[in-house]
């Protein structure tokens, strides 16, 4: 009596069945995941910006580089530099202008299209305010994100 080796036409296909319904599950988890892992930038950077800002307004009572107003003092001007910039781009705007300079700001992070972050932004503003804008049609809402008032770290808008 002679014994084959191998696999039956049956087994591998049962086999091939498992692999795919496995990946149909795993991989849209794993693709939000790494989507959620890039927001990890933007707030860590907004955090550290406004520190910035709230020490800048601490020596100079504004936050404005000069009386006039319109320009974030402590960031080098309205495009902060912040560090290990990838996913996203920096906006500083100061606002409401007294006698001696401006006494509110607006940091925002917006998300680069090309990395799959298009129509997202973070902000957070003088008063430790947070929120989360989608714009409808935009990549990261085609994802299932939406707008909330805190910063999103998961999805619709799960704070």
């Amino acid at each position: 009596m002679q014994h084959t080796k191998g696999f039956t036409l049956l087994e591998l296909m049962i086999t091939v069945a498992v692999i795919a319904i496995l990946a149909g599950i795993a991989l849209p988890s794993y693709t939000d995941y790494v989507t959620r892992s890039k927001f990890a930038e933007a707030t860590g950077n907004l955090a550290d910006l406004r520190v910035k800002m709230e020490q800048y307004y601490a020596d100079n009572r504004r936050y404005s580089t000069n009386a006039g107003g319109g320009t974030c003092g402590g960031l080098g001007g309205n495009v902060p530099a912040a560090s290990d910039v990838r996913y996203f781009t920096y906006v500083c705007a100061s606002t409401a202008p007294n006698g001696i300079g401006d006494q509110q700001f607006v940091l925002t992070a917006n998300g680069v299209p090309a990395q799959g972050l298009g129509g997202l932004s973070f902000t957070v503003n003088h008063a430790n305010t947070k929120a989360t804008v989608v714009a409808g049609g935009s990549d990261i809402a085609g994802k299932g994100y939406a707008s909330a008032a805190c910063w999103v770290r998961k999805k619709p808008s799960d704070c």
